[in-house]
């Protein structure tokens, strides 16, 4: 089987390591790694729900992402110091928010908010799946905390199913899973895939980025997000478990 320049397999995950609980002050909170991408999500917990909500006794769960300045190999300028936020961040806040939206029973959070913080500490490829991925461990520690507090029914099933992201693509030719950025910035075709805990999918985002890419290969690349979605899953499984 052909090997990577880091000695993977084609169909592995670089190494993922989940902290639970790293900021002390948020309801919910993890540190996920995918190799040398790093991601600080949070979950804050409010009651009260955003004006178009109020009184249809639903609640609502929602993303912010940001790269922190020296994330990358370059400092890139805070984009609260441009005064607006770029393209990139809103479209990538609204792809976790999204996906989690698909973790969460609204009715049975009840008119409750949730917000989601993902920034990226370090960025090796892959910011957004990492950020999906860990995101879900603080939304659910979250949801805990909350039914701790009494701000959630103790018998209430908030979260219906668990979220996972991963990145595939085609580099030179083969098809390939979690790709770092020396991979990533080569790839003629590069998609992320947001999956649900038993396997089905919320979001396939796949552009050809240099040779369109056929049935075959979608087949492919599906193929091996499918396998790394669950293995990302078990992981998420086993930390909530601890």
């Amino acid at each position: 089987m052909t090997k990577r320049a880091d000695g993977r397999a084609l169909d592995e995950l670089r190494p993922v390591t989940i902290e639970r609980g790293w900021s002390e002050q948020a309801e919910g909170s993890a540190l996920i790694s995918f190799g040398r991408t790093r991601v600080l999500c949070t979950a804050s917990f409010t009651p009260g729900v955003p004006r178009w909500l109020t009184g249809k006794g639903t609640g609502w769960v929602t993303a912010e992402y940001a790269m922190l300045p020296r994330a990358t190999n370059e400092r890139s300028q805070r984009e609260a110091v441009k005064g607006k936020v770029g393209g990139r961040t809103h479209e990538i806040s609204r792809l976790i928010g999204r996906s989690l939206r698909a973790a969460i029973d609204m009715k049975a959070l009840g008119e409750n908010t949730i917000v989601l913080d993902c920034d990226v500490l370090q960025a090796d490829g892959g910011t957004r799946t990492a950020a999906i991925t860990g995101a879900f461990v603080a939304l659910a520690d979250s949801i805990e905390w909350a039914r701790a507090n009494k701000h959630v029914q103790l018998k209430a099933e908030v979260l219906k199913q668990s979220v996972a992201a991963v990145s595939v693509g085609i580099v030179d030719g083969v098809p390939m899973l979690d790709l770092p950025y020396e991979e990533d910035v080569r790839a003629d075709t590069d998609m992320n895939v947001v999956m649900t805990g038993t396997g089905k999918f919320i979001e396939v985002q796949g552009t050809a980025e240099q040779e369109p890419f056929d049935g075959t290969e979608l087949n492919e690349l599906l193929a091996l997000a499918i396998k790394g979605n669950a293995d990302l899953a078990r992981i998420q499984s086993s930390v909530l478990a601890q």
